[in-house]
């Protein structure tokens, strides 16, 4: 499942050629991939049809661009979305979804495909709503901001872990709490700052909590700077490269080789239908 830095790869990698650009024809090949899209506002073709992107914008898992109408296009990428700039004479791509023809300014035309395999992926035209970190599509505004955002509140997401009864781990993947961490991060950051993910939030000190988000903010920036994990295809920028940072993880699929720490065998537990990878000499329970 793509995170925050998967997610935020693809922003970034989106903006410079759909910022400014004019989208010219949109093509459906298959509906599933609006199921997000509220058909009661409008036409999803019919909204975009004409429309310059003003801006790119994330959170979380969300990414969104600002139109000069006043709405968003919205892509969640799900488990398999890849959103892919091509040359108007490109073959077509697998798995393609939707397909938009856009004229850049500076680029000129180009196309951008939305490829989704397991079509647990979206796009929508969504409204904008006023929050005191900006405009959010209403269908992310109950999404908490990610550590790498500049409004994120230290102190208040410190304030909040320590409140809650529930494991770290299961405390990192609320999305009400913090966004972008992800089952990966989670379980590098609780690595990193030495904290078992069973370990009830509420009896953390206010030093291990600050001691834990900095390390999630410095692991999501590590990734982030290494475009991404990528384990299979399915995971791709928007030139469908693959981001490495799979080969700096240290506890995340890393069962049974010895912790980069102490050498203790990794070890992994099965957590929320998927799994949990510690070490159990560095990150004890209690």
């Amino acid at each position: 499942m793509p995170e925050l830095p998967e997610v935020e790869v693809v922003r970034a990698g989106l903006e410079p050629a759909l910022v400014g650009a004019r989208i010219d024809s949109v093509q459906v090949f298959d509906p599933r991939s609006l199921k997000r899209h509220d058909a009661r506002r409008g036409d999803f073709v019919g909204m975009l049809q004409g429309a310059t992107v003003l801006s790119a914008e994330r959170r979380g898992k969300f990414m969104w661009f600002p139109l000069g109408s006043g709405d968003a296009l919205v892509t969640h990428l799900g488990m398999s979305g890849q959103v892919l700039l091509r040359d108007l004479d490109a073959a077509p791509d697998r798995h393609l979804r939707i397909q938009y023809v856009i004229t850049h300014p500076e680029h000129g035309q180009l196309v951008v495909n939305f490829v989704d395999q397991r079509i647990f992926g979206s796009m929508a035209v969504d409204e904008l709503v006023e929050q005191p970190s900006g405009l959010v599509p209403s269908q992310a505004a109950h999404i908490a901001l990610d550590p790498l955002n500049p409004f994120f509140d230290d102190e208040l997401f410190i304030t909040r872990l320590r409140k809650k009864s529930t494991g770290v781990k299961r405390a990192l993947l609320d999305q009400t709490l913090i966004s972008g961490v992800g089952n990966i991060y989670a379980d590098e950051s609780l690595w990193a700052a030495k904290i078992h993910g069973e370990k009830p939030s509420d009896t953390l000190s206010k030093a291990k909590a600050r001691e834990l988000l900095e390390a999630v903010r410095a692991i999501l920036t590590k990734a982030l700077g290494e475009g991404g994990t990528s384990f299979d295809e399915q995971y791709v920028n928007v030139n469908g490269e693959s981001g490495y940072f799979s080969h700096s993880l240290n506890a995340y699929g890393q069962q049974g080789k010895p912790c980069p720490r102490c050498g203790t065998p990794i070890r992994r537990v099965t957590f929320m239908n998927r799994g949990s990878h510690f070490c159990p000499k560095c990150q004890r329970v209690a």
